[in-house]
């Protein structure tokens, strides 16, 4: 099975308990089906397991559009990737956005506010995606499974599906104490029903994350079993990511931890594809480097989030939407010169013998000048696109196929090289050099890119993680990793709102809680300095 495809969306009352905009919201249509009807066979939990997958992907209950799951916004804007890449890139180097969408703008700059409505639609997704996983994690109980007259072989996987569902929680509430720290906490334990979650403190819900993932790791899928489905390498690079950045979450440094996982990662058959563009194509569920994607296919999951809109938003200006397997271009998302900057060219017509410089600069600035909302300034970036590696478009020039690859080795192998240069025991900086080469090898085509033992510096690391990620929704972590988010010396374009750039105050490190939360639950506590 190379996609998960034909979700079963159905309705739980869960799902609209504390994840949309009123928590006191309440199911009383007598035709909603009941989990007793959904699940009664092995086929009936795939579907449901689809559908705590399908909230990373989809945003209703309808297709691209139509009895949305998260309400007061574009449907399109509620969606998880594109919702987690605009919190991640936008206020980084990395990317700017044309658009004047209600306060989508103060992205660009590092100013939001706890009223930012998009922000408040991740932080609704976030929670959606909990409920979800919380539902099918209940529903699939032991005791539940033989209540329903399910055994053998049927019931064991069904064992599995359950630990990829709690994987799934895992990686949503790793993303959210990322991007919110504390958080109103809600796991299946807790009751189905109305009620006030409590708070808990990003450090606890890092151990629950760490404990989780740890128990659940040997019971599931063996790497690179069935694309699309969460296996142990997810595992391994989710606590590799969450170790990276223990110091953040909880303040005590885990790279040692980081490196054990990663390690599991490179002894599990992953390799480098050849080509670095191919990564970003329709077919790139065929790639041996991709290690835990985000699946989209353009008839099964329509959705004007993920890569549809990381496609549509990236073309604009003099570029041909059929070039990139589309229907037209949306004009919305370019790149700063700080990411060009970044990179080696051969002339001044920005060529470069790094293959992962795609930037189209055909009628396009690569300074951003006075108007950020104009597309031709800046670099546009071509990236993810609808086209396959033999030049075919996809199934459908408006819903793209593309999948997202959520974790990758070329992640793993800079992740390594960072961990080591951190003190990290378990490595060694020879180790590091390697992987660091092997990435510029497949960029230069050769050896020429390659360097020596005294250019890898924690710096490098940080540079060469924006060549080969940019756009991949790492920035924003990374820079608050290294401490360069909000601080006066790194700054690049329109980082505060000014076209030099400033620094920004520290307590943008973090998300608000919406305004909207904090008044719907009496427990929850606002971040500093909002």
């Amino acid at each position: 099975m190379k996609k998960i495809k034909n979700i079963f969306l159905f309705i739980l009352p869960l799902f609209f308990v504390g994840c949309v905009d009123d928590l006191d919201t309440q199911i009383t249509d007598p035709d909603v089906i009941l989990a007793d009807q959904v699940y009664q066979t092995k086929a009936d939990y795939l579907s449901g397991l689809a559908k705590v997958y399908a909230a990373f992907a989809t945003t209703g209950q309808a297709g691209p559009a139509g009895q949305g799951d998260i309400s007061d916004i574009d449907e399109g804007a509620s969606a998880y990737l594109r919702g987690y890449w605009q919190l991640q890139e936008l206020p980084t180097d990395e990317a700017v956005i044309a658009w004047n969408d209600g306060n989508l703008p103060r992205l660009n700059f590092q100013q939001w506010s706890s009223s930012n409505e998009f922000i408040n639609a991740f932080y609704n997704r976030v929670f959606f995606s909990v409920a979800a996983a919380n539902e099918f994690i209940r529903e699939s109980a032991p005791e539940k499974v033989s209540e329903r007259g399910i055994t053998g072989a049927d019931a064991e996987e069904i064992a599995t599906f359950r630990l990829e569902a709690r994987f799934l929680r895992a990686l949503v509430y790793m993303h959210g104490i990322d991007l919110f720290g504390d958080l109103g906490f809600v796991t299946d334990e807790d009751p189905v029903g109305i009620f006030f979650p409590e708070q808990v403190a990003k450090a606890e819900i890092f151990t629950f994350i760490e404990s989780e993932l740890l128990e659940i790791e040997q019971g599931m899928l063996s790497p690179m079993s069935i694309h699309g489905r969460a296996d142990k390498g997810a595992v391994w690079m989710t606590l590799a990511k969450l170790y990276l950045n223990a110091e953040i979450y909880t303040g005590e440094n885990r790279y040692s931890d980081a490196i054990t996982q990663l390690n599991n990662v490179f002894n599990a058959g992953y390799s480098l594809d050849s080509d670095y563009d191919e990564l970003f194509m329709t077919d790139n569920f065929n790639s041996n480097e991709i290690i835990f994607p985000i699946v989209f296919d353009g008839v099964e999951t329509q959705t004007f989030g993920g890569t549809t809109y990381l496609a549509h938003a990236a073309v604009g200006g003099s570029m041909d939407a059929a070039e990139y397997g589309i229907d037209f271009g949306w004009g919305g998302n370019r790149t700063t010169s700080a990411l060009v900057d970044l990179f080696e060219f051969s002339d001044d017509d920005f060529n470069s013998p790094d293959d992962r410089a795609n930037f189209y600069t055909d009628g396009q600035s690569k300074e951003i000048n006075q108007v950020i909302d104009q597309f031709t300034d800046g670099f546009a970036i071509e990236k993810f696109v609808n086209i396959s590696s033999t030049g075919e478009p996809g199934s459908n020039v408006t819903f793209v196929d593309t999948d997202f690859p959520l974790f990758r080795l070329a992640d793993a192998y800079l992740m390594y090289a960072e961990s080591v240069l951190r003190g990290g025991s378990g490595g060694s900086s020879s180790q590091a050099l390697t992987y660091i080469n092997l990435l510029r090898e497949r960029a230069y085509g050769d050896t020429s890119g390659n360097i020596s033992a005294g250019d890898l510096t924690l710096d490098f690391v940080l540079d060469e993680r924006a060549r080969e990620l940019y756009w991949e929704g790492h920035r924003r972590t990374d820079l608050i990793r290294y401490g360069y988010y909000t601080d006066s010396n790194f700054t690049w374009p329109w980082k505060g709102g000014i076209q030099d750039g400033v620094s920004t105050q520290s307590f943008y490190d973090l998300y608000p809680i919406p305004s909207a939360q904090l008044l719907a639950n009496p427990n929850l506590t606002q971040n500093p300095g909002y």
